[in-house]
């Protein structure tokens, strides 16, 4: 699905976001030009302060350029009001955090429900629809325990269920292995290749050479320019995946 004839999922250009003003001003990005297209895996790597959370604020529709232009599945979304990025984001992307911002009261499934709360339909099938999500990821057997009852790598997929759930068009990972251990997050990367290798586009934030091999690319960002931008050799995260056994 990937290669010359995919769609672009992501397309932005020269993406320019300063913050303040005047002599205390600082550019985070200074103008950044890519293009993701349907069914890759991208790592975008990068030192504290190189802009990667910048980035990611702005290719997931949370914050807007100061200048250049990005269009999300065809769709220029760097001037929309935060109103009109919070209605493209719900839908279209897919958010998964290091921290996995679970809600410890409730279930794996009324977790997965969640971006469904607003959805027309009827409970019924939004369950359903959270239990496929849950499927995807291995958990079906764990619907109903609290993340408290659910390891570290378990926490992670239903959170990566959730983000699943609408479907959306773009998953955005930011540091997803960052609180877990080697081979769990392996396990967790294994997670993310099925999606990918089932057709989902996701692009994913680490400073951990180990787990951007996953990708199969790598995107690496220096003072808030790109300085590197290479494919990622399908034997290298086979290695990892033997050596982590």
């Amino acid at each position: 699905m990937t290669g010359a004839s995919a769609r672009s999922v992501i397309s932005a250009r020269d993406l320019v976001k300063v913050y303040g003003e005047g002599d205390s001003a600082v550019a985070a990005l200074r103008g950044v030009t890519l293009e993701i297209r349907a069914a890759e895996m991208v790592a975008v790597m990068g030192a504290s302060g190189s802009g990667k959370s910048t980035l990611m604020n702005i290719l997931g529709c949370l914050d807007r350029p100061n200048s250049g232009s990005y269009e999300l599945e065809g769709q220029d979304v760097s001037r929309m009001t935060r109103d009109q990025l919070a209605a493209i984001r719900n839908p279209r992307i897919g958010f998964v955090f290091q921290n996995f911002n679970l809600l410890p009261r409730t279930s794996a499934l009324e977790n997965v429900e969640l971006p469904m709360i607003y959805a027309t339909g009827s409970g019924k099938l939004i369950a359903q629809r959270a239990r496929r999500a849950l499927e995807r990821v291995g958990l079906a057997d764990r619907a109903h325990h609290a993340p408290s009852q659910l390891s570290g790598g378990q926490q992670q997929r239903v959170a990566i269920a959730r983000a699943l759930v609408n479907e959306p068009a773009l998953l955005l990972a930011d540091e997803p292995t960052g609180n877990l251990d080697t081979t769990t997050s392996v396990e967790v990367m294994h997670v993310f290749r099925e999606l990918n290798r089932s057709g989902m586009t996701i692009l994913l934030i680490t400073h951990e050479q180990d787990i951007a091999r996953f990708a199969g690319r790598v995107i690496v960002l220096r003072d808030g320019r790109i300085v590197e931008d290479r494919p990622v050799a399908p034997q290298s995260a086979a290695a990892l995946e033997g050596n982590a056994r």
